[in-house]
C-alpha cells in the first residue's frame, strides 16, 4: 500500500467511507478507541470522547466517535500522518470478520472492499501522476540538454567564423590551405560528421606517398571523400580528376570539392558526367561565409546538395543566394 492522500487529509470520499467502516469492525465503543489507540492516535485527540463514554456511553454513537476523531486527525495535517496511515493499513489488511457483530459481518466485508477499492484507484493515480512527473522531469532535462548543445554549437560556430574570416587576411597561401584545412574539419566536427580529418596513402612497395586527401566524412550513411582548394584560378578539370580518380578506386565512396576560387565549365561538366558513375558535390567557399554568417545548419545544406546532384544531376546546386559585395 503505498497511497499518498495528498499528505495533509483523507480525501471527502475516503473519510466517509472509513466512518462507515469503522464501527462496523469493532464491536463496542471502547474496542473502536481501542484501535484508534493501536493506530497510534495520541491522547489528546481522544481522550475527552473515552471519558464521554465511561461516564455516558449512549451519548455518544461509534460512528459520531469515528467521524470525530478522524476530522481531528484530519484538521491536524501533517502532524498525524503516521497515524492516518496506519489506520488506512489496518483497514485495507484486515482480514478476521469474527470479531464484528454477526449482522455485521457482509456488511464489514464489503465496506472493507470498497476501502481497498479505494485506495487502489488512489494508487493507480498517484503512480501516475508520479510518471508523469518522471517523464515532465526527463522531458525537462532532455530540453535543457538540447539547449545547452544548440548553445555549444553557436558559441563554437561563432568562434570558427571569426577564424573563417581570419583566412581572407592571410597573404601566405600554403598557410591559409592549412587553416582552410583546419576550419573546415572544425566544422564537420561540429555537426559530428567528421571520419578522418587529412590523410595520406603510401605505396606497398616504398613508393612512397601515392595519395593525399584532407578528409573523409560520413553523412546519412554514406562515405564523403573531402578535397579542398584554394588557388587563384577557377578549379579546373585536372584537380577535379585528381579527386574523381580516388573516388572511383574507393567501393561505394562518394566526394565533395570545395573550392574559394570557383570552377571551369569543363570541370563542372567533367563532375555531371562522373555522376553516372558516383556522386560528386562541388562547394563554393562564398557559400559556406553565407553559411556560417546566417548560421544555417551546415549538414541540411549538404543534404540538399546531394539531393541536387542525385535527382537533377547538378553537382553545384547552390541553395543559398549568394550575394557578394
Amino acid at each position: 500500500m503505498s497511497i499518498d492522500f495528498s499528505t495533509y487529509h483523507y480525501p471527502p470520499d475516503l473519510l466517509n467511507l472509513l466512518v462507515d467502516t469503522l464501527p462496523l469492525l469493532n464491536r463496542s465503543k471502547r474496542d473502536l478507541i481501542l484501535f484508534f489507540k493501536g493506530a497510534g492516535v495520541e491522547p489528546k485527540y481522544i481522550s475527552d470522547i473515552e471519558e464521554i463514554v465511561s461516564v455516558n456511553r449512549d451519548s455518544i454513537s461509534k460512528y459520531e466517535i469515528a467521524r470525530t476523531i478522524l476530522e481531528r486527525l484530519n484538521e491536524a495535517g501533517d502532524k498525524t500522518l503516521r497515524a492516518r496511515r496506519e489506520i488506512i493499513k489496518r483497514v485495507v489488511e484486515f482480514e478476521d470478520f469474527s470479531c464484528c457483530w454477526e449482522s455485521d459481518i457482509l456488511k464489514a466485508k464489503g465496506a472493507v472492499a470498497e476501502v481497498r477499492k479505494i485506495i487502489n484507484v488512489k494508487d493507480s493515480f498517484t503512480r501516475m501522476k508520479l510518471e508523469r512527473e518522471k517523464e515532465r522531469l526527463k522531458r525537462q532535462q532532455e530540453y535543457m540538454k538540447e539547449l545547452e548543445m544548440i548553445q555549444k554549437r553557436s558559441n563554437e560556430l561563432r568562434s570558427l567564423k571569426e577564424d573563417f574570416f581570419r583566412l581572407f587576411q592571410e597573404q601566405n597561401a600554403q598557410q591559409r590551405g592549412r587553416s582552410l584545412e583546419y576550419i573546415l574539419n572544425s566544422l564537420f566536427k561540429i555537426y559530428n560528421m567528421i571520419i578522418k580529418e587529412s590523410f595520406t596513402v603510401k605505396g606497398e612497395n616504398k613508393e612512397g606517398i601515392i595519395e593525399q586527401i584532407d578528409g573523409a566524412i560520413e553523412l546519412d550513411g554514406e562515405v564523403y571523400l573531402v578535397e579542398m582548394k584554394w588557388l587563384k584560378n577557377p578549379v579546373d578539370v585536372s584537380e577535379i580528376s585528381q579527386h574523381l580518380v580516388r573516388i572511383y578506386h574507393r567501393s561505394y565512396a562518394r566526394g565533395i570539392f570545395i573550392s574559394a576560387s570557383g570552377y571551369t565549365k569543363a570541370a563542372i561538366a567533367t563532375c555531371k558526367e562522373a555522376l553516372q558513375k558516383t556522386i560528386i558535390v562541388l562547394c563554393k567557399l562564398e557559400e559556406l561565409v553565407l553559411l556560417l554568417e546566417q548560421e544555417k545548419d551546415f549538414k541540411e545544406f549538404l543534404k540538399s546538395k546531394v539531393n541536387a546532384s542525385i535527382t537533377d544531376k547538378n553537382p553545384l546546386y547552390e541553395p543559398l543566394k549568394v550575394f557578394l559585395i
